[in-house]
């Protein structure tokens, strides 16, 4: 029999269309084994939260993503626990694909290719590989292995709601359950991502709290020389979208330590010597599938 799998959707309840497109996609799924969805309403009543054909609960954690996330594993009795943002899409025979990979794998979390919408275009984000470690988490980011992706045990794990603004608490997670064991990875695309709708792009004080956060949780980050320069990087170009150019010179140097030539570096120094907007720096990469 195929395993059941809970699927939590958390919403704030500002884009109906989209959370009505994301439930839609779900259930449209083509897949064997019982399915619940709940979606997760933070920061207002269930009652707000209209539309759509499933469970609706209020979040009954700490506010915010992660204890939206907390709230809808807590409501289930599934084998399996599958994540999508409210503003994201499960392309067809995603959840098949997925749970027939971490059957025969024997694995506890998989993941799978995305394609990244912004505007009217659309780029496609593969890992080049069927099992992430995390040494690559740590090395990179991997986008591609983003939250709408997340399949895994219930019971496994939790997203850790310590996280500040929410920001990383998928990566924190997708991190802890690699170092039990590599990820299995589906790399076709099977789930839509659209960026242009992010609450997370330009929370530039708490992007830098959450990589600080990151920093202090996993001490290999700044270990690894290529993963330490991009992190810094990071907070380079964040701390120049402040308009704090000390801090982002600091960071931006840090990261030129770790690696010379650490491709945000430049970039960040630009925004902060005033040559170009963070907002255009972001918007530019997103057009072509990337982040900073």
């Amino acid at each position: 029999m195929s395993p059941s799998v809970g699927v939590v959707i958390p919403t704030r309840g500002d884009r109906p269309a989209l959370l009505r497109q994301a439930v839609d996609a779900v259930l449209r799924q083509d897949y064997p084994g019982k399915l619940h969805v709940v979606v997760v309403a933070d920061g207002r009543s269930p009652h707000d939260v209209t539309g759509v054909p499933v469970r609706v609960l209020p979040n009954t954690l700490t506010p915010g993503l992660p204890g939206a996330r907390n709230t809808g594993i807590a409501a289930c009795d599934t084998d399996l626990i599958a994540f999508c943002d409210d503003d994201d899409m499960w392309l067809p025979g995603k959840l098949a694909t997925q749970v027939r990979a971490l059957t025969e794998a024997g694995g506890e979390f998989a993941s799978c290719a995305i394609e990244v919408e912004h505007g009217r275009r659309r780029v496609t984000r593969l890992a080049g590989t069927s099992s992430i470690t995390a040494a690559d988490l740590v090395r990179s980011r991997m986008m591609m292995v983003h939250s709408s992706t997340f399949l895994f045990s219930r019971g496994l794990l939790w997203p850790d709601e310590s996280a500040p603004g929410g920001q990383n608490e998928d990566w924190d997670l997708v991190l802890r359950a690699a170092k039990r064991r590599p990820l299995v990875h589906v790399d076709q695309p099977l789930v839509l991502v659209r960026w242009a709708g992010s609450h997370y792009a330009v929370r530039w004080t708490d992007r830098i709290a959450g990589l600080e956060w990151m920093l202090a949780r996993h001490p290999e980050l700044a270990a690894d020389p290529r993963g330490a320069a991009r992190i810094r990087g990071q907070l380079a170009f964040c701390h120049a979208a402040l308009g704090e150019r000390r801090a982002a010179v600091r960071w931006a140097v840090a990261a030129l330590k770790a690696r010379l030539f650490e491709p945000r570096v430049p970039i960040a120094l630009a925004v902060a010597a005033g040559v170009v907007t963070a907002p255009t720096v972001v918007a530019a990469l997103q057009q072509r599938g990337h982040g900073i």
